[in-house]
């Protein structure tokens, strides 16, 4: 019974978030969409900023449950923010609100795991320790939120498979070629792709 409630509080909130700014939706709006009481939401959230955490929470663990592996970063990108594009009203009325903290920290979450794991693949064969891979996964992830923001910022109109692949090119070598500078190691007949 609790999966389930929770599950109609979530898709309650997600429809209204996705139709109206987060700043105006209130626990009677969600409750009233899902046919449940007040003391039914306040039995799991504390308020909405609780149930904006467990969503993305939830969603994060979606991700990580499927422990699915990339051979580029552009699909982990891809696959990082696929709830984020499948709610593009949603994530752009909480970006443009209070839960803006909550949604960059989610993003970051998501984007890094995926970074790192595509930073891991580039290494295969690399003197590259974890310390190094971990730190242009940082790098990187910072990269990709802050072109995330800019698309947010401007009302996402542009097509996001359009505007990654844009941006495939700047960020593909470069990630290869920062591991290969990471360690004198790797200099010796370890060119990046693509920079011989």
């Amino acid at each position: 019974m609790g999966l389930y409630t929770k599950k109609a509080i979530t898709e309650a909130f997600v429809s209204l978030l996705n139709e109206r700014p987060f700043d105006r939706i209130s626990v009677v709006d969600i409750v009233g969409r899902c046919g449940l009481s007040r003391n039914t939401f306040y039995y799991y959230y504390d308020d909405v900023y609780a149930l904006v955490d467990e969503l993305f929470r939830s969603e994060t663990q979606k991700i990580i449950d499927e422990d699915v592996h990339f051979s580029s970063w552009e699909e982990g990108f891809m696959h990082a923010t696929r709830f984020a594009r499948s709610n593009k009203k949603a994530i752009y009325h909480l970006y443009n609100s209070a839960g803006r903290p909550r949604l960059e920290q989610y993003l970051y979450d998501v984007i890094l795991r995926d970074m790192v794991a595509a930073v891991r693949h580039q290494a295969e064969g690399l003197a590259a320790g974890e310390d190094v891979i971990q730190d242009i996964a940082v790098f990187y992830a910072s990269a990709l939120i802050g072109l995330e923001t800019a698309w947010l910022r401007d009302g996402m109109k542009t097509d996001p498979e359009a505007y990654i692949a844009r941006m495939g090119g700047l960020l593909s070598g470069n990630i290869r070629l920062a591991l290969v500078r990471s360690d004198p190691r790797n200099a010796a007949g370890c060119a990046p792709d693509g920079a011989r």
